[in-house]
């Protein structure tokens, strides 16, 4: 790809991006994106023949510039369960606000179209992925509770890092990100570990 398009591809991205966060879930349209970039309708169909494909492009954008690998670092680098679960939790949970605009973007889209679905379902599975990491670290150390499987535990996991999760308490229950995140933590904590670990 020349450097030109690359720039090109790059703005278009940058484009959807800011405009999915000025107002998160609001229906963009490639027009607007098109708009946005200064650039024409067809030469963004040129980059993202369709909608799914410019939001999965958009999501890993994020990733790319937001540096998801060195935010997941200290999870990965963790030498307990109990460090691997707070700094997953800390790490993705914080990455939650700054990819609200693009996922509620693909949550709306999802139901009624395939692609957005298929993306959607990938970028969970990635944090899912991270979950399981955390519960057979803490499964390592002896440290998680009888009363769920592996597998049991990785669902509730990753249920209580959901987005809508995550938007429930912030946007109806107006709590702080800070609060989240501690409530998030003790709460994994509580009905993840063994009693007495």
């Amino acid at each position: 790809m020349s450097r030109k398009n690359i720039e090109t591809r790059n703005r278009i991205l940058e484009s959807t991006w800011r405009l999915l966060e000025t107002d998160p879930g609001n229906d963009v349209r490639m027009s607007d994106i098109a708009k946005e970039a200064g650039i024409s309708r067809q030469a963004v169909y040129l980059h993202f023949p369709k909608r799914a494909d410019l939001l999965v492009a958009t999501t890993r954008y994020l990733d790319e510039v937001r540096d998801i690998d060195a935010r997941l670092a200290a999870s990965r680098a963790a030498k307990t369960g109990l460090e691997r679960l707070d700094a997953f939790i800390q790490a993705w949970g914080n990455y939650i606000p700054e990819i609200y605009g693009v996922a509620k973007a693909l949550l709306a889209m999802k139901d009624q179209d395939e692609e957005a679905y298929n993306a959607w379902q990938g970028r969970m599975q990635a944090v899912r992925e991270g979950c399981e990491a955390a519960i057979n670290a803490l499964d390592r150390d002896g440290m998680l509770t009888n009363a769920l499987s592996k597998k049991e535990a990785t669902d509730l996991l990753w249920t209580m890092l959901s987005v809508r999760n995550w938007e429930q308490f912030r946007s109806e229950c107006n709590w702080t990100q800070a609060r989240y995140i501690d409530v998030t933590k003790a709460s994994a904590r509580k009905v993840l570990v063994a009693d007495g670990a």
